[in-house]
Formats: structure tokens, sequence, C-alpha cells
């Protein structure tokens, strides 16, 4: 099975997490969600991301946005891991950690082939070091982004906060984000919306270096 990707519905399932047994679509309800994986508890670059995504929550909470884990180990061991997570980062993680040890999320999402077998033990980080994906799923519980990171690359999770705005920004507003932007910048207005349905949006008109780069002001929630 190919890794899902942005356009395919997020799989359902109901799972042990370290927070209690969730359903995952009505976990997620009206909101978004964050799901980032691991390849296996207690490795050093994973350790560091779990912290950092805790003391980033609040931003995620303001953006109406849940987090959630996922490692290939058993509930136990997560929280045993959790201890350590404090004591490098400052920070325990603050959001569910999904124990994945019989390997049905990951297999399910694709980022382990269906004959990886049934369950964690024995198997390393390299075995699963496929298991390194962000998917960011919005709240028709379909999936808006897909960013995988080999084990040696700490992910950047301010990049996924920004990507999450402009995610967001377009569903509410029909505007697309260009390069390196960030809150508060201007926009473009996405390619489906017709120079008279564009006008009528924005009477002031809009700047830009081409015709199809619209540039307006970022909308004002």
């Amino acid at each position: 099975m190919a890794l899902l990707t942005i356009g395919d519905i997020a799989p359902d399932f109901e799972v042990e997490t370290t927070e209690g047994f969730i359903h995952f679509h009505e976990w997620i309800g009206d909101g978004y969600a964050v799901i980032f994986s691991h390849p296996k508890d207690f490795t050093p670059v994973c350790t560091t991301e779990l912290g950092y995504m805790a003391g980033l929550k609040p931003e995620f909470d303001k953006r109406n946005c849940k987090i959630i884990g996922l490692s290939v180990d058993p509930i136990d061991d997560h929280i045993m891991w959790s201890k350590d997570i404090k004591v490098a980062t400052g920070h325990a993680p603050n959001y569910p950690l999904i124990g994945d040890k019989e390997l049905m999320v990951a297999k399910a999402f694709g980022m382990l082939p269906k004959d990886s077998g049934v369950t964690s033990e024995g198997r390393t980080p390299i075995d699963n070091q496929t298991v390194r994906t962000v998917f960011v799923i919005g709240p028709d519980k379909i999936i808006k982004l897909a960013l995988t990171y080999p084990m040696s690359t700490g992910r950047n999770f301010d990049e996924i906060l920004r990507a999450l705005d402009s995610i967001q920004l377009t569903a509410k507003h029909q505007v697309a984000t260009p390069v390196n932007w960030s809150q508060g910048e201007d926009v473009i207005i996405v390619p489906a919306i017709s120079d008279t349905e564009a006008r009528k949006k924005y009477p002031g008109g809009w700047g830009g270096p081409l015709s199809y780069i619209r540039t307006v002001p970022a909308p004002k929630d």
C-alpha cells in the first residue's frame, strides 16, 4: 500500500493511547488534527520532537487543531519514554500517544507495507524508518498535508504550524500563500476564482507581478 497523501481520506480506527482508547474520527471532531509518527520509542531525534510539540501545543489549540503522536511500541514504553522526554526538553507530552504495537495504524496510513508482520517486537528503528510522517487532517477527515522526514533530520514543527495557518486561510477565504509566507503578509487569490468574481470580492483590486499572481492583503478574521 502506498503512503496516503493529500486528498486521501484519513483512515478511521479505534486504538489505545496514553490517554485511553479513542475512535480516531470522533476524536478529531469538527476541527483539525496533526498526527506525527515515530519508528521507535527512546530514539534521540524523536525525543526532542515530542517535547517540542508539547511546548507548541497551545498554538495548535488556538487554531482548533488537536495533536496526536504515534510510535511503533506499546503504551507502557510510551509512558516511560515520556519521563525521558521531560528530562531532555522540559516538556512531557501533553497530548495522546498511540501505541501501535500491532502496526495497525502505520499500515493503515501506508507508512509500512502490509507484509511487515503483526507486532513491533523485535523490530528496529531502521525496520520502521518510513514511520516518520506528519499528516494534517481537516474537519472533513481528508488529509491536507503529508510530509515525511528521514530519521536523522528533526522535523520543523513551526513550519507545520505555518502550513496549518495557510491551509485554514485557504479553506475560509479562497486564497493561497506565496513562498515563505508568514501570518499577516499578503496572499494570492486562488486561480479558481475568475477576475470577475475577484472584483466582487476585492473591489479595491489587487497587485502582483503577473496577471495570474493576484496579491491582496491577508483577510482579517
